[in-house]
């Protein structure tokens, strides 16, 4: 053998070794983790992205999707366009190769010889990138040195994946998620076949005309191996590829505020709780009916859904969207007074002390609270006063006098320690801070704390924390708030209709077809409105306002919250159904004849021990009561005015002939009518006596007189002693 053929083996040798040799290349596992969306992609429980926040401006990625999601149809036509013994070769076509090159020496023009495992070395190598100027011989060689290695490493399922989540298919467009997304609306598991021809037909040239992609598209599918896949749809496919609009990309954004929430800091995907479907109807429902109440200035509300069991959340919407004026301020977690919403849990308390019970009579009289900021007289809605009422009634028609009452009885502060095991964070002072008007809402909460303290009345009185990322099991940290009795019987009042009826009527928007129960709340100056429920399945919480805090005018919970509440609830019972709650042990139904026939005799439901066991008694209407001052009052005497006309009005309710009032002991004017006292300094005791001289009320008060300081507590229990 001559010198020369030995040089020949040697080069060769040398090449195949050079060749063989290769660096090993990324796997594809690091290649997949590495992969980056442009996107931050909120998902819902099944996977589906309900909000994406943009953080690469110079390419359009989405969540790297694996081999399994995407279309056969497009895998089937991506090979036969770029190489279609894909699976046959270990990297280099070397027939195709001999093929280019003869083309080459013939007529000067070569053809592409690349395999998909050639580009993807490519794609994976910048050395590699494709450059105006056709690549030099040892280019091609690197090239396909790197693609040999990719073989003997990779699967050709890998491969095929990376290649088809890592090319270019037009403009930004990177990876067959975004590709299929933008140009058709559509996830890569629903690619037909002519959609499947253009994106394979743009991988070749990503920025063709529309009619040379075409062309390229229908050439495809006239291939034999595609006779069955039908070639009608190319036009309309490509209408859509190309429509103008296309290159917007109209992303996702049904959960702003969560999104911001969650997302923050973070990269990738994220899957949540929400349910993207009812996130997407609730959002809409909001935006409808805040839109039919904007001209009674209302721009904003918030809704969320609870799931009782688990405590996950399914809708989570902050805001009206346009219509706010803070759209990006978020309202589920905003501080707002809660109106007559606190009430349940008020009588859920009193029940689960034994204090009172469903049937239990509270009066609904005019009352006086003195307070150190001033003289408080809690009115209802209606601005009447319905006498002796039960306690289911007092609840279901949101009376205020009796649920005053009812915290009186309890006490501010244990009502108040109840409220923050609820989860009410706001209340951060004593109860007596509040004042009587807590019982009818004047602290802080949010709509998450609302809704969720809800959710423990639906859940037997356990109270546990909501969340927002689905976790491997279900069970949670629960706290029982109540028993299961009393939290069973405030929701069956909280679902009874026709006790609602006297201040809502029978026919409202808190009406369903199915099982729930459901409260609203409207706030002081109409500034905020509520409704919140539940099924046995779901708490649905609502607030409608505005975000700056303005009144609203003419808008209640019912003609404000009400609607939306109602709209989600009937979408979930539509769609999932709706079971009633069920009944715990230890609780036992009576039937009740009320005194004097103030409420029609009912068959009512009693913690077991607590149901009456005597007839119902005779009510003494005339009870004598001393309705002006209110006991403990503290009357400061002004200096600016003459004393003259400084009085002190004496005034009682159904007081007996010839009653008369007794002041300090001694005998001051008769009761039948208003009297009006000249106040002297010092502490005083005002009674109320009938014709026999039966002291039928007695009250203790003080006067400050104008130059004298405020007495401290110990002054005045000597004063009052």
């Amino acid at each position: 053998m001559r010198v020369g053929g030995y040089i020949s083996i040697g080069v060769i040798a040398i090449a195949v070794v050079w060749m063989l040799c290769a660096p090993s290349p990324p796997t594809f596992t690091g290649v997949r983790d590495r992969w980056r969306p442009s996107d931050l992609q909120l998902l819902d429980r099944y996977g589906e992205p309900v909000h994406e926040l943009r953080i690469d401006r110079y390419g359009r990625r989405l969540a790297w999707t694996s081999l399994d999601e995407i279309s056969p149809a497009l895998n089937r036509m991506v090979v036969a366009a770029e190489d279609h013994r894909f699976w046959s070769h270990r990297g280099v076509d070397f027939v195709a190769l001999l093929g280019s090159v003869s083309h080459a020496l013939t007529d000067h023009h070569g053809r592409g010889a690349s395999t998909i495992t050639m580009q993807l070395a490519s794609l994976l190598d910048s050395n590699f990138a494709r450059t105006n100027a056709p690549r030099t011989v040892f280019q091609k060689l690197r090239q396909i040195r790197a693609a040999l290695a990719i073989e003997r490493s990779w699967t050709k399922r890998e491969i095929l994946e990376a290649y088809l989540n890592l090319v270019t298919y037009r403009g930004e467009l990177q990876g067959v998620g975004a590709a299929a997304r933008v140009m058709f609306a559509k996830s890569p598991h629903g690619i037909d076949a002519s959609e499947a021809a253009i994106l394979a037909a743009l991988i070749r040239a990503p920025n063709a005309r529309r009619d040379s992609v075409a062309r390229r598209a229908e050439a495809l599918l006239a291939k034999p191996e595609f006779d069955s896949s039908p070639r009608d749809g190319v036009s309309a496919a490509i209408d859509r590829a190309f429509a103008e609009h296309r290159g917007a990309f109209a992303r996702i954004t049904l959960a702003p505020h969560l999104a911001e929430r969650l997302m923050r800091g973070r990269t990738g995907a994220l899957r949540s709780t929400l349910d993207r479907d009812l996130q997407r109807f609730a959002a809409e429902t909001l935006r409808r009916h805040v839109a039919e109440v904007r001209d009674r200035r209302v721009d904003d509300g918030a809704v969320i859904v609870i799931e009782n069991a688990t405590g996950e959340v399914w809708a989570y919407v902050g805001g009206a969207g346009d219509l706010s004026a803070a759209p990006y301020f978020d309202t589920v977690r905003a501080i707002r007074q809660p109106g007559s919403t606190l009430k349940p849990f008020l009588y859920a308390l009193a029940l689960h002390q034994h204090l009172l019970t469903a049937a239990s009579m509270l009066e609904d009289t005019p009352l006086e609270i003195s307070e150190p900021r001033g003289i408080y007289r809690p009115l209802d809605y209606d601005r009447r006063f319905h006498g002796l009422v039960s306690m289911r009634t007092a609840l279901a028609s949101s009376l205020n006098v009796p649920a005053v009452r009812t915290a009186d009885l309890i006490g501010l502060e244990p009502f108040a320690r109840n409220l923050r095991q609820l989860g009410f964070r706001g209340l951060s002072e004593e109860g007596d801070y509040y004042g009587a008007a807590l019982a009818l809402g004047s602290a802080d909460v949010s709509l998450w704390e609302l809704a969720n303290a809800y959710r423990t009345l639906a859940n037997r009185g356990d109270y546990s924390e909501p969340r927002l990322i689905p976790r491997a099991s279900t069970e949670d940290s629960r706290t029982s708030i109540y028993s299961p009795q009393a939290a069973f019987v405030i929701s069956d009042i909280l679902a009874d209709r026709a006790s609602r009826s006297a201040t809502f009527g029978l026919e409202n928007s808190l009406a369903t077809r199915y099982w729930s129960a459901v409260k609203t709340g409207t706030s002081k100056d109409m500034r905020d409105n509520w409704c919140v429920g539940f099924t046995r399945r779901f708490t649905v919480g609502v607030w409608v306002g505005n975000s700056s805090g303005a009144p609203m005018r003419d808008v209640t919970g019912v003609t404000g919250a009400a609607p939306v509440w109602l709209d989600v609830m009937n979408y979930l019972n539509d769609r999932l159904g709706s079971r009633e709650i069920a009944r715990p042990p230890g609780v036992v139904a009576s039937v009740v004849n009320f005194p004097d026939a103030i409420e029609p005799p009912r068959r009512e439901w009693f913690i077991a021990g607590t149901e009456p066991n005597f007839p119902a008694p005779h009510l003494d209407h005339q009870i004598a009561r001393i309705t002006s001052p209110t006991p403990g009052t503290t009357v400061a005497l002004d200096p600016d005015l003459p004393p003259r006309s400084q009085r002190i009005a004496f005034a009682a309710r159904d007081t007996p002939a010839d009653s008369r009032w007794i002041l300090d002991g001694r005998g001051f004017a008769p009761a039948a009518s208003i009297a009006l006292w000249p106040p002297a300094p010092g502490a005083h005791t005002l009674t109320l006596i009938d014709a026999s001289g039966r002291a039928r009320d007695s009250i203790p008060f003080s006067v400050r007189g104008s130059n004298s300081p405020a007495p401290d507590d110990r002054d005045a229990a000597k004063q009052l002693e």
